[in-house]
């Protein structure tokens, strides 16, 4: 069997793009898009800084999405890699 032949028939399920893409807001993760959007916010609107809170979210959002293109889970894997670093120390 190559790769070409290598399906077994009848057991072929069509699968939905959305299904298997990232939700991504903008080009960034989806809840790191809110959550910057929303500290942006409250640095503009609360605290009355609106060029910091815009320079805020523009860096925050354009790293997010260069980090996405590189891996989409990216935020999966530092939460995850937080929570274990101290498990594989030499």
């Amino acid at each position: 069997m190559n790769g070409a032949e290598s399906h077994i028939e009848g057991f072929e399920v069509p699968l939905h793009r959305a299904l298997a893409e990232p939700i991504l807001l903008g080009g960034a993760p989806r809840a790191i898009a809110i959550v910057n959007g929303t500290v942006a916010a409250a640095l503009g609107l609360g605290l009355q800084q609106w060029i910091a809170g815009l320079l805020l979210w523009a860096l925050g959002h354009t790293l997010a999405v260069f980090a996405a293109k590189r891996d989409p889970d990216f935020a999966a894997v530092l939460a995850r890699h937080l929570r274990q670093k101290g498990h594989l120390r030499c």
